[in-house]
């Protein structure tokens, strides 16, 4: 048995602990903006009237938002100056 979008990203709200406002938060930072009544949509059961199926790009999105979320933004690759010798790690 094939585990949904809608699993995966049940699962990891369940193991993050993360609350509607989090989940919302993490998926501006990768720029994809979604309303609550949407994202409660997502969590419904597969036989309630308002249940919407987790699309790929919603989950790409907030996997993306969380690397941001838990690591930082990524830095500017062609802004960035090799490390001197003192900024090198040993």
């Amino acid at each position: 048995m094939q585990m949904s979008n809608n699993d995966i990203l049940k699962k990891l709200r369940i193991a993050l602990s993360l609350r509607d406002d989090d989940i919302i938060h993490i998926l501006k930072l990768a720029g994809f903006t979604m309303s609550k009544p949407r994202l409660n949509a997502l969590f419904r059961n597969p036989d309630h009237d308002n249940y919407e199926e987790c699309g790929d790009q919603v989950l790409r999105n907030f996997l993306n938002g969380l690397i941001i979320y838990k690591r930082g933004p990524r830095p500017d690759d062609r802004n960035q100056k090799p490390p001197t010798q003192d900024q090198r790690p040993d």
